[in-house]
């Protein structure tokens, strides 16, 4: 069942607000980007995310799922097999997701920073 959309007040802003609102925090975002890459299983998402919880990626992708932006498969076998991928909803976000990451990037670099990747490779 899909979250209730709350009320906006309908001003100019008001879809930045609403989008915000569903892809903003922490960490949907950043679980949407690393989907852009196609299907990730639980755990493979969860390293992929660095200091996540387990209780808080699964609260976020139960939102995502809610809010029509993540499929959650779950595969019947033992042990069990729970795959995740976007929905073409989530998919339309990928020039934004792309942009915001862009973005980040040379906000830090401005700011003397490296992208994780980046620190990573050095």
């Amino acid at each position: 069942m899909p979250r209730k959309l709350r009320p906006y007040d309908c001003a100019p802003g008001c879809p930045v607000e609403a989008a915000l609102d569903v892809i903003g925090g922490k960490w949907k975002g950043v679980i949407l980007f690393h989907l852009l890459g196609g299907t990730l299983r639980f755990n493979a998402l969860r390293r992929s995310l660095g200091n996540i919880t387990q209780r808080m990626l699964i609260h976020q992708l139960r939102e995502l799922e809610e809010d029509g932006l993540i499929l959650r498969t779950v595969y019947p076998q033992v042990p069990p097999r729970v795959d995740y991928a976007l929905t073409p909803t989530a998919q339309s976000l990928e020039p934004l997701l792309r942009g915001l990451h862009d973005w980040g990037a040379a906000w830090m670099a401005q700011r003397g920073g490296k992208p994780e990747a980046e620190q990573q490779a050095a």
